[in-house]
């Protein structure tokens, strides 16, 4: 019994580090539970928005069209111009940054992002722990904007309270390759759009590891994708790739999210994953996406004015200069987090998203 006794100590000594139920044949896989654009606030948001934070739709459309002097305005100079005015921002105003109305940007130093262009610019931010350079001017044009703002904007809050509630948002990541969450110098990270419900406790509203997905790999063929990784004292860093994830905001309208050179920025346990995704984004991409989801009257809630949005956000944009030197894409970052969760995956493993797939769906749209 003494020798078997030693033996069993050599033997745990020898054990991988992490082994455990939810690493299986070098894998762990989690679910997307929680997503927001990167957003820092402050209690009283005085910090970054010391000029108070800007009004919606309908402060606006009071502010534009005030009712005074017997002045009669017609249905085409009033409603119909503003909805125009939010695809085709007009170009003949004297302030075409901002349209007719003044917009507040964030003002303060402190950002939420990562350093994407591995400079430090007089525009980034500082990070909460004192990261420099971080590059993220989607906070700089929506952070005075109390839709986006946590945890009751309603911009912030359907984004999330849609995803939980329909699947076509079941982002799933899946780590191959995995001998240490704590340090291992080379991973995998694949994307995957699941097909099931999240997996929640007793109350109904905390989202818990344990559960299994299925892969979509009939349709969500563009969501999968593959990166390049490692992890360092417990957080994973991808390389930056191309990537295109399910971002549907209401009602299961069935919309994509494209990000530009992306990279992951994840704390990892054997229970749950929660960080960041920084990227680029397109600007056309980024503003038609929360159109389509967004009416005038829903925007209207969380003071959400899509005109003026428009036009800040092609003025912040940062990269990808089009063949007349125009911006065409902005720095952003959203913060996620993940439950653990089993993936299933069918005899034969699924096709990685190519460029013909694109384009094909691009077509059919």
């Amino acid at each position: 019994m003494r020798h078997m006794h030693k033996f069993l100590i050599a033997a745990l000594a020898l054990a991988p580090a992490q082994a455990s139920a939810e690493i299986t044949n070098r894998t762990i896989g989690y679910v997307l539970t929680n997503k927001a654009w990167a957003v820092y606030q402050t209690p009283d948001g005085k910090a970054e928005c010391p000029n108070g934070f800007n009004d919606g739709p309908r402060e606006q459309f009071k502010l534009l069209f005030p009712e005074k002097d017997g002045k009669q305005y017609t249905w085409m100079e009033t409603q119909f111009a503003r909805e125009a005015d939010v695809w085709f921002p007009a170009e003949n105003e004297p302030s075409t940054d901002q349209g007719p109305l003044p917009y507040r940007l964030v003002n303060g130093k402190t950002g939420v992002g990562l350093n994407l262009d591995g400079k430090v610019g007089p525009n980034d931010f500082t990070g909460p722990r004192g990261e420099p350079g971080i590059d993220n001017q989607l906070f700089r044009a929506v952070g005075c904007t109390m839709g986006f703002r946590g945890p009751d904007g309603s911009n912030y809050f359907f984004e999330n309270d849609y995803m939980q509630r329909y699947n076509f948002n079941r982002v799933l990541l899946e780590i191959t390759d995995v001998d240490d969450l704590t340090n291992d110098p080379d991973v995998t990270v694949t994307t995957y759009r699941g097909l099931d419900g999240l997996l929640t406790s007793a109350n109904g509203k905390d989202f818990i590891a344990g559960g299994t997905q299925r892969i979509d790999e009939r349709w969500g063929k563009r969501y999968i994708h593959k990166l390049k990784g490692k992890i360092v004292d417990g957080i994973l860093t991808t390389e930056p790739a191309d990537i295109k994830l399910p971002w549907a905001m209401t009602f299961d309208v069935n919309v994509d999210q494209g990000f530009k050179q992306a990279r992951f920025q994840l704390r990892l346990t054997e229970k749950s994953a929660e960080g960041l995704i920084g990227a680029y984004v397109d600007v056309n991409d980024w503003i038609h996406r929360l159109q389509i989801n967004w009416s005038t009257h829903h925007a209207s809630y969380g003071q959400i004015s899509t005109p003026s949005l428009n036009r800040i956000l092609r003025k912040l944009a940062d990269a990808y200069p089009d063949a007349n030197g125009k911006m065409t894409a902005i720095s952003s970052a959203a913060e996620m987090k993940f439950a653990q969760t089993f993936i299933l995956h069918a005899e034969k493993p699924p096709k990685v998203a190519s460029a013909k797939d694109e384009e094909r769906t691009d077509a059919r749209r």
